[in-house]
């Protein structure tokens, strides 16, 4: 379903229910035999997914199971999944209310180690700040060590340009604190990277939508243990004692 989800061979009308888009029918008359990978990687779409998700193609088509290890056919299932997952991250961040984003952003910087606890974190996050600060949180119970935050949630194809770091380093300056971190669903021009890299008396750290799923996977939001499975290999120690 995600394979032809990604090749745009089918598209979620509801909860656990597709319908097949005018392509998939094509593509369906196409190859009335059966598909498989080899065939939806002619689809651009869907080889741009299937790259990013670590597969190698070959000039010949995607590589073939039998010249791989188990363990790497498990990395790379796992790739994939994953891939998939932090899409589906972006795309609910994108659907729900702009306080949900701010409570996921917070639930994110506290597990990382920010803000001490939810409670403490809450307090200082959840409204629109002064000068373009969406949140600020105490590293340190006298709150002499404040992080302030910017979150912007934005259409994944949007490009954040250096004139909206500019105004949050400005209030940065403005509030008198060092540090700041910068989350967006979308993504940094190259210029703002490059004006973050060049190093300041302040530190600010971005992180765009790409990051922010990869952090929640991590450190666990917004996801669950769908299965667990122990991957057994012989003792040696075991065979080898006297």
């Amino acid at each position: 379903m995600t394979y032809l989800t990604k090749a745009g061979l089918i598209e979620k009308v509801a909860t656990k229910t597709y319908s097949v888009t005018t392509r998939g029918q094509e593509f369906l008359a196409a190859h009335p035999n059966g598909f498989g990978i080899k065939q939806l990687a002619t689809i651009p779409e869907f080889k741009a997914f299937h790259q990013s998700a670590g597969s190698r193609d070959q000039e010949d088509g995607p590589v073939e199971v039998a010249s791989i290890t188990p363990l790497e056919r498990i990395d790379r299932a796992l790739e994939d999944i994953n891939t998939e997952l932090r899409a589906q991250l972006l795309t609910e961040l994108l659907q729900k209310p702009p306080l949900f984003f701010e409570q996921v952003v917070l639930d994110v910087l506290v597990a990382m180690g920010y803000g001490g606890s939810r409670e403490n974190a809450a307090e200082r996050l959840g409204g629109v700040g002064d000068e373009g600060v969406d949140g600020r949180i105490n590293q340190d119970p006298l709150g002499l060590d404040v992080v302030l935050v910017q979150a912007k949630r934005y259409a994944p194809d949007n490009v954040i340009g250096r004139e909206k770091l500019q105004q949050f380093v400005g209030a940065l300056h403005g509030q008198g604190a060092s540090k700041g971190i910068f989350i967006t669903t979308s993504r940094f021009a190259v210029t703002v990277e490059e004006f973050v890299s060049r190093g300041s008396s302040l530190k600010v750290v971005l992180i765009d939508g790409d990051r922010l799923t990869r952090l929640m996977l991590q450190y666990r939001i917004g996801v669950r243990i769908e299965r667990h499975a122990d991957v057994l290999a012989l003792d040696n120690n075991y065979f080898d004692e006297d």
